[in-house]
């Protein structure tokens, strides 16, 4: 249950790193506010997930999950620029995250 309550917390890291662009420096108040709501749950459900999951384990695939969900996002929703150099840096930060989750013990 620890990993769905992870990958649940990381797409709402997403959500809210998408709504807080959005809200154009909290001067929006929906956008705003999805923002700080999708934040507090990502911070619950990360919390749950690391009653089992390692510090370092959970910590990394929350960030990573975060970091190339924004990355994607930013691409393909705010056309963003998507060079070779940027996509190599998200593919290593996939594979650390392939790696991490397979040597996890939980």
């Amino acid at each position: 249950m620890a990993w769905v309550y992870l990958v649940a917390a990381g797409i709402l890291e997403i959500v809210w790193a998408y709504a807080m662009k959005q809200s154009h420096g909290f001067t929006r108040g929906v956008p705003a506010a999805i923002t700080l709501v999708t934040m507090i749950g990502s911070f619950a459900l990360l919390s749950l997930a690391m009653r089992t999951l390692p510090l370092g384990t959970a910590y990394t695939i929350w960030t990573g999950m975060g970091a190339i969900g924004a990355f994607l996002l930013g691409i393909f929703v705010l056309d963003e620029i998507a060079n070779p150099m940027r996509v190599a840096a998200a593919a290593l930060i996939v594979a650390g995250l392939i790696v991490m989750k397979l040597s996890a013990t939980a």
